[in-house]
């Protein structure tokens, strides 16, 4: 019997809204499992080395990182380039969603080794739409570590 495999989807996004908003698009275009939040890329980057008050139990290990690049205490410019820069992360997908469609923040994130980039979109139905070509994609077709 095919057993379907549990997926852990870890988005790090400070804005309450979009997270809200993120998991909403998530679970309308049928994706029922574990979503893990962070709010900053400190919380983020204890979260993936399993430190501070994450560990195996509470922070099951991500399929997919969902980043945005403007947070505090760490942004995602600088959690992404430690990811990449890590033996043990760099294989854990890294998908950039932030407000920003500046060529150089672009540039930067693949220069750092970010999987894709995608601009957030200012309107749910659009955003329905691009976590459900992400999901397509992401889960469905591309064999993941």
């Amino acid at each position: 019997m095919h057993r379907k495999l549990t997926m852990t989807i870890l988005i790090a996004d400070d804005d309450a809204d979009d997270r809200m908003f993120l998991e909403q698009a998530m679970r309308q275009n049928g994706y029922d499992q574990g979503i893990q939040f962070v709010e900053d890329g400190e919380d983020l980057m204890e979260y993936l080395r399993r430190q501070g008050r994450y560990n195996e139990v509470n922070a099951p290990w991500p399929n997919m990182l969902i980043l945005d690049l403007n947070m505090p205490r760490k942004n995602g410019f600088q959690a992404l380039s430690e990811i990449k820069d890590d033996p043990k992360l760099r294989r854990l997908p890294v998908i950039v969603m932030t407000t920003s469609s500046a060529d150089e923040d672009v540039l930067k994130t693949y220069n750092l080794g970010v999987n894709s980039f995608v601009t957030k979109p200012f309107n749910f139905n659009r955003l329905v739409e691009m976590v459900g070509t992400l999901k397509t994609y992401w889960m469905d077709t591309v064999k993941l570590p």
